[in-house]
């Protein structure tokens, strides 16, 4: 995946994350899915930021893979 790729992924689930929360009252299928959206795109968002520090220091940015769900999520913010 390149850059636009990634971005576009991570566009259509805020899109689908705000359609989620405006629905009103959540079935547990539909807290399941806003909390695996929810680390679905930090996991993108992890990536992208891979992908600039690799462009950054001269490497190849293609070589940026997704860290696990674990290791994103654990992050201080």
């Amino acid at each position: 995946m390149d850059d636009s790729e990634i971005r576009s992924r991570i566009e259509a689930l805020v899109d689908e994350e705000r359609q989620l929360r405006d629905s009103g009252e959540h079935s547990d299928e539909q807290r399941a899915r806003l909390r695996q959206i929810e680390e679905d795109r930090d996991q993108l968002w992890d990536l992208i930021r891979q992908r600039d520090a690799k462009r950054q220091y001269g490497e190849d940015p293609d070589e940026a893979q997704p860290r696990p769900e674990q290791q994103v999520e654990g992050y201080l913010q």
